[in-house]
């Protein structure tokens, strides 16, 4: 059972990664216009854009880096509280707005993170 939840945090941790990392990519180098299409959010909020891509892009990274090179593991589960306060701040700002159809990412991206912090809680105690 421990391989299998190691072996599936690591899947979770790729799949995070990707997902934000792809964010990340997208809130910082597509054009408004076309990100407006995507996201209407966009169109009035260019600074938190950035922000928030920024914040993809670090959080795709440090869901993945510290594990992938065995350089301080620990940090995973940092990034991972990150990622979890990102969601819950992108959901709350998208309830504000009255968008309650844009937070069903927000939340699997919180539970799947809540699972990585589980994961790697329980490998820390062991």
């Amino acid at each position: 059972m421990k391989k299998a939840l190691e072996v599936g945090c690591w899947m979770v941790q790729g799949l995070l990664a990707v997902t934000l990392l792809w964010a990340g990519y997208t809130k910082l180098f597509t054009p408004k216009e076309i990100l407006a299409g995507m996201w209407s959010w966009t169109a009035e909020n260019s600074t938190l854009v950035v922000i928030a891509g920024i914040a993809d892009m670090g959080g795709g990274l440090g869901i993945i880096l510290p594990s992938l090179f065995r350089m301080k593991p620990q940090l995973v589960r940092y990034a991972a509280m990150g990622i979890a306060l990102l969601m819950i701040a992108a959901a709350v700002f998208h309830v504000a707005r009255g968008e309650m159809s844009e937070i069903g990412i927000n939340v699997f991206v919180l539970l799947l993170t809540l699972f990585v912090i589980w994961v790697k809680k329980e490998k820390s105690m062991n």
